[in-house]
């Protein structure tokens, strides 16, 4: 079945003991990861390695007994077992669905798995299960991550000043992984209780994953693509950011451009709409952005944007590798940064 957003919290906390499996998947990747890790702990105590065991999906595909047999087997210490299975897609759909119809009793199997859409033959065999669940994680929106930073840092007695809040949330991105390992690093920052100002966010939030973002799309944007290049396989290396992430990264950029560009068609100089800005470009960006918006009027940003919005929805299609749809939309936009080019090299319709 699919679980209502309503009733995810529920579940997480207390599985129902009906269930024999949980399929946690989504774009937002660190969302995903700590939904299983929060069920797997519901139901396997720490201190027992034997009520847990880990299957990557490939081991499934070579050998699709291992998951009844593996979630059949008895724990030493009587509790209920937790089989995990990472990297879950499509291809072990059949194995999930034979399983799940002999109506096992035993283990909770929590599967992991990317951004599935609604076709997606492995999620649509959790979702018609009346003993399995599907849980759906998406990226927050600015609302969720603001309300997000104002109860982590409520709880340690921390209050943010507007302006600090504002560069928070612009910050942190839609990763809830990422949200949550940030705003932990400002609550040790700060040490302990007090007011939170915009020299504490700059100083302990975002110094790593939002300056490797930011030189990933600035790079792309400028038509550095040699910088782009290596630029790129750092942001994939430190893994906090998923290749979707970073496409929808690229389309606000984009469409803050975009809003830079109508002001100025609507007769406001180059500088005050780019100080219009909100949330504002932090100073160091100024001049890179000043430099794109030299570099991208707005029939060509159009162009851009279709370019990001085509690359969002092949990362949603389970066929095609997220990580290489990313760096090809980010080398198209490199190509088209020069002035006179066009995104992808060739002519499109604005």
């Amino acid at each position: 079945m699919k679980l209502p957003a309503a009733r995810i919290e529920g579940f997480l906390d207390r599985p129902d003991p009906a269930k024999a499996a949980a399929l946690v998947f989504g774009p937002d990747y660190g969302l995903v990861r700590e939904r299983a890790d929060r069920l797997v702990n519901a139901v396997a105590a720490a201190e027992d390695p034997f009520c847990r065991t880990e299957l990557p999906a490939a081991a499934l595909r070579a050998d699709p007994s291992r998951l009844a047999d593996e979630a059949a087997a008895y724990s030493f210490s009587g509790g209920r077992r937790v089989v995990r299975v990472r990297d879950a897609t499509d291809a072990i759909a059949p194995t999930f669905s034979n399983w799940l119809a002999t109506n096992p009793a035993g283990a909770l199997v929590v599967a992991e798995g990317g951004e599935l859409t609604k076709r997606s033959s492995l999620r649509t065999a959790f979702e018609k299960a009346d003993n399995a669940v599907a849980i759906a994680c998406y990226g927050d929106d600015p609302g969720a991550v603001e309300a997000t930073a104002r109860a982590m840092l409520a709880a340690h007695d921390l209050v943010p000043d507007a302006d600090a809040l504002a560069l928070l949330t612009a910050r942190l991105g839609n990763d809830h992984g990422v949200t949550r390992r940030e705003l932990e690093k400002l609550v040790v920052y700060m040490g302990g209780p007090g007011r939170v100002g915009v020299e504490d966010v700059q100083s302990a939030v975002g110094d790593a994953t939002a300056a490797s973002l930011h030189t990933v799309i600035e790079a792309a944007c400028l038509g550095d693509s040699a910088s782009l290049e290596t630029a790129f396989q750092r942001l994939v290396a430190e893994g906090a950011v998923g290749p979707p992430s970073v496409v929808r990264a690229v389309g606000r950029h984009l469409m803050r451009l975009l809003h830079a560009q109508g002001l100025m068609q609507a007769g406001m100089p180059a500088d005050k709409a780019l100080m219009s800005l909100r949330p504002p470009v932090f100073r160091a960006e100024q001049a890179g952005f000043r430099q794109q918006m030299a570099l991208w009027p707005r029939h060509r940003l159009g162009q851009a944007l279709s370019l990001a919005t085509e690359a969002e929805i092949q990362c949603k299609s389970t066929g095609l590798p997220a990580e290489a749809v990313c760096a090809r939309l980010l080398m198209r936009l490199a190509a088209g940064a020069g002035a006179g080019s066009r995104p992808g090299g060739r002519r499109r319709q604005p």
